[in-house]
């Protein structure tokens, strides 16, 4: 099995939107995906570029995905946003989750940030473990997700 973790290309958009579906299913909200191929294509790769993303390919298919933008803090400064990180169900526990992860972190390294932040849904025992075992996450309690929808 051969791993290569890169940065997206266009030709990706199409596959890295169907593994965000794929995650909208497993969070039991699918009706929420309102993104499209092109909103993304614009997004990532149009004249005000807004998110990065990096794919894990497997035997030349992607099979993972993780997605971050920059967000600033009135405290701490600039940090990396991780949106979105997603490996296909048949190669979850390969090591692909964590390769992505690492990279984001190299990511956030080599452009500056003071850290990097994320959010995992309070059910998803997987993930939760995953973040503990891996990195010294800190888990913030207190503080509620707020949105305004246009």
């Amino acid at each position: 099995m051969k791993i290569k973790i890169r940065k997206i290309k266009k030709a990706d958009v199409e596959r890295v939107h169907e593994l965000v579906y794929e995650l909208a299913v497993y969070e039991k909200e699918p009706q929420q995906v309102t993104n499209t191929v092109e909103m993304m294509l614009k997004d990532g790769f149009g004249k005000n570029k807004i998110f990065g993303c990096f794919v894990a390919e497997v035997d030349g298919t992607i099979q993972g995905i993780s997605i971050y933008y920059y967000r600033y803090s009135t405290w701490k400064g600039k940090r990396l946003y991780l949106e979105d990180i997603v490996v296909t169900e048949a190669m979850r526990g390969h090591g692909l989750g964590k390769l992505l992860f690492d990279k984001v972190i190299e990511e956030a390294k080599n452009t500056e940030c003071t850290g990097m932040m994320w959010q995992v849904l309070d059910w998803n025992e997987p993930a939760i473990n995953f973040y503990r075992k891996n990195f010294p996450t800190r888990f913030d309690e207190g503080w509620i997700n707020c949105h305004l929808d246009f």
